[in-house]
């Protein structure tokens, strides 16, 4: 079988054109199958809360539920999507941990984007009582982070 290393171009280039990952040709008894591999961006899936078994209780009435949904209002948020590091390096110390007395300008975590560090600071002095995400978790723009009292 000889092989047309044109056509196989012309192939080849439609792929990019068209975003297509495969092109197959049948001609008589010739076939040519061109593909590419096709990296998908990854997913980013929330788990779900596992159930939990409650007993038959009172509802409450829609006013107490208000506050709980506010718990987290102050929090500080992402600026960015990326990756969420909460020490400088593997096996480091983290920069803060809740509990800890900040002021502001120090950095509580690090926003790994497009392969660019970058610094999530306190942007007041207090008291770190609540981190809301864990060290590698991926992190969409606007998520709460930390919340600094």
């Amino acid at each position: 079988m000889k092989i047309d290393v044109d056509m196989v171009r012309q192939l080849a280039e439609m792929l990019g054109e068209t975003g297509l990952s495969e092109i197959e040709v049948e001609d008589g008894d010739r076939k040519i199958k061109v593909s590419r591999a096709v990296t998908a961006a990854p997913v980013h899936v929330a788990a779900a809360p596992a159930p939990v078994a409650v007993a038959a209780a009172p509802v409450a009435a829609p006013e107490a539920a208000a506050p709980a949904a506010d718990a987290h209002s102050n929090a500080t948020k992402s600026p960015m999507v990326g990756t969420a590091y909460l020490a400088a390096e593997p096996g480091a110390a983290p920069f803060a941990s809740v509990g800890s007395k900040v002021a502001a300008g120090d950095t509580i975590l690090i926003v790994e984007a497009m392969k660019v560090m970058n610094p999530i600071t306190a942007p007041n002095g207090g008291t770190l009582t609540h981190m809301l995400v864990e060290n590698g978790q991926p992190v969409e723009f606007d998520q709460p982070l930390f919340v600094i009292a």
